[in-house]
């Protein structure tokens, strides 16, 4: 039983084949032509498509990027996908199909929206990415029944994606130099705030700022350097004073004619003693000041002053001894002269007195006025730190922009110039020759697979069918004994000729069965 099974289960093998196919020749022959021919024949029926693409080449900056740094800083990638979501949008579409008038036929009979449709399933977009992965060019093909047309209508998507791609790119360019525009006025405009501000600060507290803290203190030790100076001058003065009163006290306390011969021994002797001192002060002076220093000088006036008295009463006491000697001399006074030099010296000593203690009071005013403004100094840096710190931010954040808006600017202009990133026809679209669809070399193919799939079908049905034993196979599924000998057949002259006409007319028939299938292929190949 099992073996029955294994028998039945084989698969003929190529005798038997070749067998059934010459026994069933005209029921394998012309199934397989005519499967062959309805599907070589549908596939003229199909209306043709034809395809026409162009490459286009994303080009980088002519101006290497180290020089001018662009202010787009989006994807090519990206950036293509969004053109391309803008261009197969349902406006644009349909301009293109009315500008072109595309899909004449279909317009009669389908809405607009399948229209756009139909034209988005035939345009197709292919990338191609260099060995950085990154974009570096990319293919647009669209299909159309009229060759024209798609030539035509490909040229008008890439020209679209050409000039979308530089509008998009300047028109961001623009925005960010724009933007960066009103980022700059609106930080110069809080710098110049801030400039206003530091210049009233230091209009309101000039003098007392820390950068000039140092020539405060500078200022302040001339101050005190030259109140010493007025206070030793008006100790001076103060001495003069004194000692020209009490001159003077003793020339007015001289008034008799004896007492007056005493009185010019007396005062040339003070003289004599003002001298030294003040001879000893100018040593003093000079010491520490030039001949040009003021107390320097008065100080020469005073001694030559002096001295001047001093030979006046030398003089005066000359003459009364000489009057005295002469009978009959008029008598003279012998104070006058003095007296009155001695008090033009009291009130030019009592007007330096009162400038130096006037000087000395306003230098010690001023002198309270530079502390008060030292004492302060902590307190006024840390106001003009706090102000300074403002407007150095402001000023830095100020500079950063302005920077940043000229290098956007010469970004723009690349831009503007078309010398940035941007597509670049390589070649204009193809005028399609062949249709891109339907494959009528596949379909003539795939007719001959579904003629040897009928015309095996009907041999091998036929076979089944006809209840005829043609091997030795077949005979032992029938009997179970060992076949002893075959008897070939036995056939007259007339069955000879006829079975020899039969063949001949079939080869005959095959033959130009496969000449029409080569014909077939050949008219596909070359206008399929």
């Amino acid at each position: 039983m099992e073996e029955e099974l294994q028998e039945s289960s084989q698969l003929p093998d190529f005798t038997e084949i070749k067998g059934i196919v010459l026994r069933r020749r005209w029921q394998f022959l012309l199934p397989f032509f005519c499967g062959w021919a309805v599907v070589w024949g549908v596939s003229w029926l199909i209306p043709s498509t034809y395809r026409s693409g162009t490459l286009i080449l994303v080009e980088q900056p002519s101006v290497p990027e180290k020089y001018v740094v662009s202010n787009i800083d989006t994807d090519i990638q990206h950036q293509l996908d969004s053109i391309t979501q803008q261009i197969l949008s349902r406006t644009r579409l349909l301009r293109i199909i009315d500008s072109l008038n595309l899909y004449s036929e279909e317009r009669k009979k389908q809405s607009p929206d399948d229209l756009v449709e139909k034209m988005g399933k035939d345009i197709e977009i292919e990338l191609s990415h260099g060995d950085d992965r990154k974009l570096s060019a990319f293919n647009i093909y669209y299909a159309n029944r009229d060759p024209k047309m798609a030539q035509a209508a490909t040229a008008e998507l890439a020209n679209l994606f050409i000039t979308e791609n530089l509008e998009q790119r300047q028109e961001r360019s623009e925005n960010t130099t724009k933007f960066l525009e009103d980022q700059l006025d609106q930080a110069r405009a809080k710098l110049e705030a801030q400039e206003a501000k530091l210049r009233v600060f230091k209009d309101q507290h000039l003098g007392e700022l820390p950068t000039q803290t140092q020539s405060n203190l500078q200022i302040l030790t001339g101050l005190q350097s030259q109140v010493q100076s007025n206070e030793d001058s008006l100790n001076r003065a103060k001495q003069q004073n004194t000692y020209l009163e009490s001159l003077i006290n003793q020339y007015r306390a001289s008034d008799g004619s004896t007492k007056a011969v005493d009185a010019s021994p007396v005062g040339l002797a003070e003289i004599d003693k003002q001298l030294d001192q003040l001879k000893a002060q100018l040593a003093d002076l000079t010491s520490h000041y030039t001949e040009k220093h003021p107390d320097v000088r008065k100080t020469r006036e005073q001694i030559a002053r002096t001295e001047q008295m001093r030979e006046r009463i030398v003089a005066d006491m000359s003459g009364r001894s000489n009057t005295s000697k002469t009978p009959g001399a008029p008598p003279s006074d012998p104070k006058a002269a003095s007296m009155l030099e001695l008090e033009s010296q009291l009130k030019a000593n009592r007007l330096e007195i009162a400038n130096r203690e006037e000087e000395i009071k306003d230098e010690q005013s001023k002198i309270n006025q530079y502390q008060a403004r030292l004492n302060m100094a902590p307190v006024m840096e840390q106001k003009f730190a706090d102000i300074t710190r403002d407007y150095d931010q402001s000023k830095t954040d100020y500079e950063s922009l302005l920077a940043k808006k000229n290098q956007s600017e010469m970004s723009t202009d690349l831009e503007k110039t078309q010398q940035g990133e941007r597509f670049r026809m390589l070649d204009p679209p193809n005028l399609p020759v062949r249709p891109y669809k339907p494959n009528r070399l596949m379909l003539c193919g795939a007719g001959l697979a579904v003629g040897l799939l009928l015309g095996g079908g009907f041999a091998f049905g036929q076979e089944r069918l006809s209840g005829k034993i043609y091997g030795e196979r077949e005979i032992k599924k029938l009997v179970p004994f060992e076949i002893m000998a075959e008897i070939p057949p036995i056939e007259s002259l007339k069955e000879q000729s006829s079975h020899r006409r039969s063949a001949w007319i079939a080869g005959v028939a095959a033959v130009v069965i496969m000449g029409l299938i080569l014909f077939g292929s050949a008219v596909t190949y070359l206008y399929g």
